[in-house]
This record gives C-alpha cells, sequence and structure tokens, in this order.
C-alpha cells in the first residue's frame, strides 16, 4: 500500500510543507516537528520518492562517475573506495564506463546528466581537455581524475606517473642492470606516456641512449601482451630487466618467462607497477610500484561532496607512487 505525505502530515498534525521540508533537511523546521514527522514515517513505513525529493530540493543525493572499465584490479577498487566514502554521506554513486570509445565516454556522460547527478568524477582517456571543460562548466561539481587541465587544476586529482616510471627504472639500474627493457600500456593513455617518461629520464640520469628496440606498446588490460614480450625477448636477448608498465603485463613476462625457461629474479629481473592484490602472492613476488588508488577513491569522493555543498577543501592533486621491493629483481652489482 502506498503511504503518501498527505497521511504522514495528518497523522504526525503538521503541514505537508513541513513534512517535505523534514525530508529535504531543512534547517528551519523546529525539532519538535521533525521528532513527530519521524515517528509518523515509522509508524506508516513512508518511502519518500527520491524523484520527488530532488524535484523539491534541486539534488538527486546522487554522484555520476565515468571510469574505462567496471572491472579490473585498478577500476575496480576506484569505484569501491570512492562509493564507500560517498554512502557514509547518505548519497548514492551511479557508475558508467567509456570502454575506450569516444562517443561511448560522452554517451555516459549525457546519461549521468539526464540523471541530474549533483556532482560528475570523470576518468577519461578519450575526452579532450576542451570537451571535459565544457562539462565542467555544465555540471560545476566535477573532479577529474588521473589528467590536469589548468583550468581545471584545482579539480583534478592525479598519481606522479613519471615518478612512478623513474623510480621503476631507477632501482633496476641501481641494481646493476644497463639493458632494461620496457613494455608500455596503451600510448594513447597518458599514464602511459609519462610512465614512458619517467622511464626514459632514469636512464639518461645513468648516461643510457634511448633505444627504441626496448620498448614494445602492450595493454593495460590483458589484450595482446604475450605477443610483444615473446618478441621483445626473441629480439633482445642480452635483456637483463623488464619495467612492466602495470602489472598485468607483468604477469605475462612471468607467462612468457616461464614459456621459456627464463627463472625471474635470476636469468632476469621484472618490475611492474599498480602493486595489484596479486603481486605479492605470485612466485617470486613482484617487485612493483604501489599506485595509491584507495586514497584517489577517497580523495576524489570527499573533493566531489565538498563541491555539492560549496564547503572548502584541501584537495590532494598529485598523490605519490612509492616502491614496493620484492623477489623479482636480480642484484648485479
Amino acid at each position: 500500500m502506498l503511504i503518501t505525505i498527505k497521511e504522514v502530515s495528518e497523522l504526525a498534525k503538521v503541514s505537508q510543507a513541513t513534512v517535505s521540508r523534514v525530508l529535504n533537511n531543512h534547517s528551519t523546521v523546529k525539532e519538535a516537528n521533525k521528532i513527530k514527522v519521524f515517528e509518523a514515517i515509522e509508524k506508516l513505513g513512508y518511502k519518500p520518492n527520491a524523484f520527488a525529493q530532488a524535484l523539491a530540493s534541486s539534488r538527486s543525493n546522487s554522484i555520476g562517475m565515468l571510469v574505462g572499465s567496471l572491472d579490473g584490479p585498478f577500476y575496480g577498487p576506484l569505484m569501491h573506495h570512492a562509493e564507500d566514502t560517498v554512502r557514509q554521506k547518505n548519497m548514492h554513486l551511479i557508475v558508467t564506463s567509456g570502454q575506450e570509445s569516444k562517443e561511448k565516454e560522452k554517451d555516459s556522460i549525457r546519461f549521468l546528466q539526464s540523471r541530474q547527478v549533483d556532482g560528475l568524477i570523470i576518468h577519461s582517456d578519450m575526452l579532450s581537455d576542451e570537451e571535459l571543460l565544457n562539462i565542467a562548466k555544465e555540471t560545476p561539481a566535477t573532479i577529474i581524475l588521473n589528467r590536469y587541465i589548468p583550468e581545471l587544476s584545482k579539480q583534478c586529482i592525479r598519481i606522479d606517473n613519471e615518478l612512478g616510471g623513474y623510480l621503476a627504472t631507477l632501482y633496476l639500474l641501481e641494481s646493476g642492470h644497463r639493458k632494461i627493457a620496457c613494455v608500455t600500456g596503451q600510448l594513447g593513455k597518458i599514464d602511459s606516456r609519462d610512465r614512458l617518461q619517467g622511464y626514459r629520464n632514469a636512464l639518461a640520469e645513468y648516461g643510457i641512449p634511448y633505444d627504441a628496440n626496448l620498448v614494445e606498446e602492450g595493454r593495460f588490460d590483458h589484450t595482446g601482451n604475450h605477443e610483444k614480450l615473446r618478441r621483445l625477448l626473441d629480439r633482445a636477448n642480452e635483456i637483463t630487466a623488464i619495467f612492466c608498465q602495470n602489472d598485468n603485463i607483468a604477469l605475462a613476462a612471468y607467462d612468457i618467462c616461464n614459456e621459456k625457461n627464463v627463472i625471474i629474479g635470476e636469468d632476469i629481473s621484472i618490475v611492474g607497477f599498480d602493486n595489484d592484490s596479486y603481486s605479492q602472492h605470485i612466485r617470486p613476488g613482484l617487485t612493483t610500484i604501489n599506485f595509491p588508488v584507495k586514497d584517489m577513491g577517497i580523495e576524489a569522493a570527499n573533493g566531489i561532496l565538498s563541491l555539492i555543498n560549496n564547503k572548502a577543501y584541501d584537495l590532494k592533486n598529485k598523490l605519490s607512487p612509492a616502491l614496493v621491493i620484492r623477489k623479482s629483481v636480480k642484484i648485479l652489482n
């Protein structure tokens, strides 16, 4: 049986307008009337219509989130920690994915805006800075992940991917390796380009010229990395180490090394990136770069909540990666 605001107001002996103000948390309602309304709601089992509440308050109590994919060791924790944080404030997260398609990313944003979300958290690989700026004009409460747009500098959160690539390569260099290969993610992604630049920076610091023959473009997912690694190892047998730009790529390296009877941590050294949960359980344990994905999810949620509520918040715009040393790198010197 559908319970109405009218029935709540009659039982509580207050006006329907007062019930509406209580439901929308207006500060002008007397405490005594709030108690009456909540007691009536509990007795009747009234469930407010979310859409009606949104119309009355100009708030939907929902936040839209665009990510690249709905699965995987990066996006899963990112969504989980963002959702957990907003739920603590009685908000809901509506998530959709772009699937590496510009049109799908645009369509996802249009869908979220049509749902009258109060704010947007966007992790986009395909949309241009100008397109993201236009979205932020339409939905001012917008947080951009893993990108830096000067005009939205206070609304961007990113990891220092260049530093991460540098730390990974520097550790291999400090361990005595000089012939270091690199398998990147998709070079259409800024993460990949920044990590590659970090790799180049570390080599340059040691006076080692960049060799394009030691670099293969892979993918951050599981597609095609095995063939790229097989080709790399066949072409350059003198390689002693590989910097894999994420842990998925490192897993493929483990497979290919096993196929070729190459012992990781002895015959060749591997460093990954992301510190996915499985990296400590494979053998040998994978030395990798920790991506603070939990911090990014929580920071994005807190940032969007502050924008929605017009509250000051000191957003951490750049998160720092850190080297996690395990057993996949042999010390040569």
